[in-house]
């Protein structure tokens, strides 16, 4: 088997499952960082303007990438259930298909993104306008690689080769932090172009990777690979299959995306003081995300790879494994939270008001986390199956209504404040897991079928 490829159906259950999983959560705290370091280097050497124009740019590049991984999931899961299937012949078919529609869709988002930025920006209202402008047309060329290392990341896992796309992530992160430095502020002879510094630097380091994921393929060191003559076109079945998988994916990456934007201006009619601790445990809620998050995409490539293998008995040992993975995380998470969140909150603000907000939202979070993982890794079956208009349809009726529902009423009408925002929060976790243990339980999942 060749490097990094890894089989996840044999050898010991929880080793192949956490073995998978940890690159992955890496893999997170990584892209965290990257979103963190033009914001903080910029903030340090350019000024409060730049923070806004890379912040305000952030939200529509977020939304972006949110589309570029949607789809990309429909590959990954294909190319998992081709790899358990033993296809190979499919593999190089399918890697290709996925690469050659990811640049497309990056090339049409770059010159969309390229024309649309001002009209864009106008819409959130974005100070800073110019710079913001310049800041988004920037990344608007790299959106291209931004789709295509997506891709080729999705690949990779999806042959349960999860610490490769790790390892590039980090050198993203180090040739980004190297450019900000020479770029932002003209160091070691380099022009000083501030915002537009920090964007082409998020542009080298996004581009660096995809070089290095492409070059692997290329040379067709594992089952997958990509022949630039023969095998980097579109396979019609294939494409088929990713857009049924991918379209739904996408649309719940997007419901998601919009939903944090509309919960998080709720929290700003409540003032400062609650919007600040709002931020404060969105961002430490975030941490606890990664681990489930990493058990999702685990769940999602061991699924597909035993599916492909008509193993569904092998399918629900893996799951059950990664489910009792993500409640021991869950119980963990659960009991920092709840006896630490005060102090965790003090770690991002010395406001009394804060500290005592944040610590009563902490403990309501604390409550809900062995539930909240248990549903991250039942998602990852549904998902790694192909279910994935289920797992769609269940967040947007919780994310769209629900959330909105609950946090109105608990907010206008029993005047909760900020702990009512939180409690439509809580209120859509447990009826977002409480339909997915449904969609788990009823093992429909198990008879869907790839076209052929």
């Amino acid at each position: 088997m060749a490097s990094g490829e890894r089989d996840l159906t044999r050898g010991s259950v929880w080793r192949q499952v956490l073995a998978y999983a940890m690159p992955l959560v890496a893999s997170s705290l990584l892209q965290a960082l990257y979103s963190m370091v033009d914001t903080v280097i910029a903030g340090h050497f350019a000024g409060s303007a730049a923070i806004s124009a890379i912040n305000n740019s952030g939200q529509i590049l977020n939304i972006l990438t949110k589309i570029a991984i949607g789809i990309t999931t429909g590959g990954n899961i294909i190319i998992g259930q081709y790899y358990g299937a033993k296809e190979h012949g499919r593999l190089g078919e399918a890697s290709g298909t996925l690469l050659s529609l990811s640049l497309l869709l990056g090339a049409a988002t770059a010159v969309g993104l390229y024309a649309g930025a001002y009209p864009l920006l106008g819409l959130l209202g974005a100070p800073a306008m110019e710079q913001s402008v310049a800041y988004l047309r920037i990344c608007a060329v790299g959106m291209v690689f931004v789709f295509g290392y997506n891709a080729l990341s999705a690949e990779l896992r999806g042959v349960g080769d999860s610490r490769t796309a790790m390892i590039y992530n980090l050198t993203a992160n180090v040739v980004n932090v190297i450019f900000n430095y020479l770029l932002i502020y003209g160091n070691f002879g380099f022009p000083r172009l501030e915002v537009a510094g920090a964007a082409i630097a998020t542009v080298i380091g996004i581009v660096v990777a995809f070089i290095m994921a492409f070059v692997v393929l290329l040379r067709g060191k594992r089952y997958l690979w990509l022949n630039l003559k023969e095998k980097f076109t579109f396979d019609r079945v294939i494409l088929s299959n990713i857009f049924l998988i991918g379209i739904p994916s996408m649309f719940e990456q997007l419901v998601l995306r919009i939903g944090l934007i509309s919960y998080t201006r709720i929290a700003v009619s409540l003032g400062t003081i609650a919007y600040a601790t709002h931020q404060v445990c969105l961002n430490i809620a975030g941490l606890s995300f990664m681990p489930g998050q990493a058990i999702t995409a685990a769940t999602t490539t061991l699924t597909g790879q035993c599916l492909g293998k008509k193993r569904t008995d092998m399918a629900l040992g893996y799951n059950r494994c990664a489910q009792a993975s993500a409640v021991i995380i869950g119980f963990i998470c659960c009991a920092v939270f709840f006896f630490l969140g005060e102090q965790i909150t003090r770690l991002y603000s010395n406001d009394a008001q804060v500290v005592v907000l944040g610590g009563q939202v902490m403990r309501l979070i604390a409550l809900y986390q062995p539930l909240q993982a248990l549903q991250f890794a039942m998602s990852g079956a549904l998902q790694g199956a192909g279910d994935t208009k289920a797992t769609a349809a269940i967040m947007c009726l919780t994310v769209m209504i629900i959330r909105p529902v609950f946090a109105h009423v608990a907010i206008n009408t029993f005047n909760l404040g900020l702990m009512g925002a939180w409690y439509a929060m809580a209120a859509d976790w447990v009826v977002r897991s409480m339909l997915i243990l449904l969609r788990y339980l009823s093992g429909k999942w198990k008879r869907i079928k790839l076209k052929s």
